[in-house]
């Protein structure tokens, strides 16, 4: 099992222990990912403390005839209203990939662009919220295009049910994603000629805007990680973006690598800044259980003085 597999096992079970998804939900997800009945069961019981079990579970029973039934889990409640500005909309494009790989975007086009911004999305793949984000940016003054990195499986929309994305994104090799993310900096300058170029990625794409960071592209004058763990090994010497490492306060798993990434930043000599808000991991997503309207102002408010400060 490779880190980005690891990664998003460890997002799944601790959707779980926090009540975000049932146990039979978890038990799908990770088996997509490819984990036998007894060794999700096994992870579920050590992220939630659970008592762990074969790895099977008896089907739930039926609702009895006038019994007060519980109440839905926190994912199916609505969030808090969003805080966060409108966004213009995005052009759904295609463009050459690596090896002659046919790969799909979201685009959204300043009117009178400052710099422009490669968004990276979620273990999801590119959904409506990751496109909204994008068309946010143009708003802001930025061309931006967010990538859909399930591209070669035929786009997230062509998977289905999130789940499948998620395991999709999981067997991938992370160096099909580098590889990706670079020809979209590349199609990102074509459509943006000569503008600066800004890195930004949520979760799953706050890890790989890591990696892109490690690639040392020197076409990347900016980049903003947010709450994505860092890669094992992380080498940024050679790069030449300016860092801002978004985490969130209640996100224990990610933040295991927070002082690793500042210390990676400081031995590559880069210009950088970490900074910490209150909430959970994905607070800055409007559309999920875990959105922190205050902290997703102010960290959406820093990300622009970021690329104010670094492209424009």
């Amino acid at each position: 099992m490779n880190e980005l597999e690891r990664y998003l096992t460890e997002e799944i079970a601790t959707d779980h222990a926090d009540g975000l998804i049932t146990r039979r939900e978890a038990m799908h997800r990770l088996g997509l990912l490819g984990l036998s009945a007894a060794a999700a069961s096994s992870l579920l019981a050590a992220c939630g403390k659970e008592p762990a079990t074969s790895g099977t579970e008896p089907p739930a029973p039926e609702p009895e005839p006038g019994k007060p039934q519980p109440a839905p889990s926190p994912e199916a409640s609505a969030p808090e209203p969003s805080k966060l500005p409108p966004a213009l909309d995005t052009e759904a494009i295609t463009f050459a990939g690596p090896q002659g790989r046919k790969l799909q975007a979201a685009w959204a086009a300043a009117e009178k662009p400052r710099g422009a911004v490669l968004v990276i999305h979620e273990n999801k793949g590119l959904t409506d919220h990751i496109r909204q984000v994008a068309g946010r940016f143009a708003a802001a003054g930025y061309s931006a295009l967010a990538i859909d990195l399930l591209s070669e499986e035929g786009g997230t929309a062509s998977l289905g049910e999130p789940a499948n994305a998620t395991a999709a994104l999981g067997k991938a090799p992370p160096e099909r994603f580098v590889a990706d993310l670079r020809a979209a900096i590349g199609e990102l300058a074509r459509r943006a000629p000569k503008m600066k170029i800004g890195v930004i990625g949520f979760c799953f794409g706050g890890a790989m805007t890591w990696r892109v960071i490690a690639s040392k592209d020197a076409r990347v004058a900016a980049a903003i990680p947010f709450y994505g763990p860092l890669p094992e090994g992380a080498d940024f010497k050679g790069s030449k973006a300016a860092v801002l490492g978004v985490f969130a306060e209640k996100d224990d798993r990610v933040n295991k690598t927070r002082d690793a990434a500042n210390a990676a930043l400081e031995k590559a000599g880069l210009v950088h800044e970490i900074v910490t808000y209150p909430g959970e991991h994905a607070f800055h997503n409007d559309t999920g259980p875990r959105y922190n309207a205050e902290s997703a102002a102010k960290a959406w408010q820093k990300a622009l003085e970021w690329f104010g400060r670094h492209l424009g």
